[in-house]
């Protein structure tokens, strides 16, 4: 099979990037995805994460290395492997970060990627409930709205912020990020709304679309220097080939990006070597500059009911799921936090560095079930982690996960500052109306006291808020993987359209501006497509 465009993933970024490029019907793309169709109805439900995560149906089910910075703990790293990718896994929250992540990047000398470039293409995908204004867009694919539950627990400790000095924000991705308020999601009408039912379901009846499942891509094909198309295995295992006329283009996320580069002999030479690749590019930076956001999850009991005695008991659970079917509303309508912050740990911090994620309900992962009690949680992460951690090969076989190494807490600056997060969960938890409705604090426990026993208590139960990024840096320096117009340095006709591509992660959740990576490289690619057009009339008429 041939196309214009081969595109590997159908994630956030890859299902924009199908969309946009065959709004030109003269344009042939072929979608790669290594899961299958996003038929499991769990997905569309938001709720639906304490179903899918970890299943192996829909999920990657990748695992860390042990983190010297959590005592050498492991870490799940769901990824979402179904049409969609992680937008089909998420918590749903729609944050884009501040305009100051966008504009350092473009003081890193990468044009184009600003915050003034990029609230255009933010605001051309979005739908947003609100209506369109300054910041928002309300004509585009993706639906954005508020949250349609909301529990006194929540609207608690948003108040008891303001009590204690933070100052409220009804909308975190307009004029600042600035403080308190509650968080928007990718829903509409009480369903998630994904990148694959955003973008890529008007899309299927085009004809100049072909979207496979079941392909686990396996190599970029690559002739005299330029990637000429993708091999792959099919659902019965058999190795198959497509070909790409125009580029291929990698939106396979942070781990599946760098992990498909080095397969097919583009990364660090000695490393490839070892496992016996064939080196066409020495691009040492693949696979490095990996960043994550840490998550130290402070768990409060109380003396009245959450969401955890709300779902307790089949009977219970019957009502909520009525709820739901009748109305789209309820517990099962939740997104994955309701209550956010974004606040500074020191008044010389420039802008937010740390961000709360506050639930109505405790459990010690999605799918293990709520505690047996009545409860909240508190999350805490720091925005902006100077650690940097790596993606390695551990067999040249694709179907072996690829070592991935986060390297937490490496860094003085990432250990204080999610301590100074945990002290401000506390300090707001004993701010009314928020104090008289809490009976303990749970974890980490009145007992853990000092700045070395919360760094303790955080090594010992922090985890992943699900948010990697960076490892095929975008850049102008040697360790980039790929320019400012996400072409990887060494190789014609390839890019990579992802999260990996960020050289710095964004202050907030990784959706959206993943969306909005899509949106960019469509826009790349179709400026120079015509170029090229321009320049071959131009050469005829010579």
């Amino acid at each position: 099979m041939r196309a214009d465009y081969v595109i590997v993933g159908a994630g956030s970024a890859g299902c924009v990037l199908a969309s946009r490029l065959t709004e030109d019907t003269e344009t042939r793309v072929i979608l790669l995805e290594a899961g299958g169709r996003d038929w499991n109805p769990w997905i569309h439900i938001p709720v639906g994460y304490f179903k899918t995560m970890h299943n192996p149906s829909v999920d990657w089910c990748y695992k860390t290395a042990p983190c010297a910075g959590l005592n050498n703990r492991q870490l799940d790293w769901p990824r979402g492997k179904v049409l969609g990718g992680s937008s089909s896994l998420n918590g749903l929250l729609y944050v884009r970060g501040q305009p100051q992540d966008y504009d350092r990047w473009r003081q890193m000398g990468l044009e184009g990627w600003g915050w003034s470039d990029v609230l255009p293409l933010f605001k051309r995908s979005e739908r947003q409930e609100r209506g369109a204004d300054e910041f928002h867009g309300a004509e585009g694919e993706l639906a954005v709205s508020n949250m349609r539950l909301k529990r006194p627990i929540c609207d608690a400790w948003v108040e008891a912020a303001q009590e204690s000095g933070y100052a409220f924000n009804p909308d975190y991705n307009g004029a600042t990020q600035d403080g308190v308020g509650y968080f928007q999601l990718t829903a509409r009408h009480g369903r998630r709304c994904s990148a694959a039912v955003a973008f890529l379901n008007p899309a299927r009846r085009r004809s100049n679309l072909k979207i496979i499942t079941r392909a686990h891509a396996t190599r970029i094909l690559i002739e005299a220097g330029r990637a000429v198309g993708v091999s792959y295995r099919d659902r019965s295992g058999e190795e198959r080939r497509v070909y790409a006329d125009g580029e291929v283009v990698l939106s396979s996320g942070a781990i599946g990006s760098p992990q498909i580069l080095m397969l097919s002999g583009i990364g660090e030479a000695s490393q490839l070597r070892r496992h016996g690749i064939e080196v066409f590019a020495n691009l040492p930076g693949v696979g490095q500059n990996l960043q994550d956001h840490l998550q130290a999850r402070l768990v409060f009991q109380c003396h009245e009911p959450t969401l955890n005695d709300e779902v307790r008991g089949l009977a219970s659970r019957i009502q909520i799921a009525l709820k739901y079917a009748v109305s789209r509303s309820g517990p099962m309508a939740m997104a994955a936090s309701l209550a956010t912050g974004f606040l500074r740990t020191a008044s010389r911090v420039e802008t937010p560095d740390i961000q709360f994620h506050v639930q109505p309900w405790s459990a010690d992962s999605p799918g293990e079930g709520v505690h047996p009690f009545s409860a909240f949680t508190v999350s805490v992460c720091q925005l902006r982690p100077e650690s940097r951690g790596t993606i390695t090969l551990q067999s040249a076989d694709p179907a072996v996960h690829p070592l991935i190494q986060p390297n937490y807490l490496a860094t003085e600056i990432d250990r204080n500052t999610l301590v100074e997060g945990i002290k401000i969960a506390r300090e707001i938890s004993h701010a009314e109306p928020l104090q008289s409705k809490i009976r303990s604090e749970y974890r980490p426990g009145a007992n853990v006291i000092n700045d070395a026993e919360l760094l303790e208590w955080a090594r010992n139960s922090a985890t992943t808020i699900y948010h990697p990024t960076g490892s095929c840096k975008m850049g102008t320096t040697d360790d980039a993987v790929v320019d400012a117009r996400l072409r990887v340095r060494g190789v014609d006709g390839l890019r990579v359209a992802d999260c990996s591509i960020m050289p710095e992660i964004v202050s907030g959740n990784t959706n959206a501006p993943a969306i909005m990576i899509g949106e960019k490289a469509s826009d790349l690619i179709i400026e120079d497509r015509h170029s090229v057009s321009r320049s071959s009339a131009l050469a005829n008429d010579a």
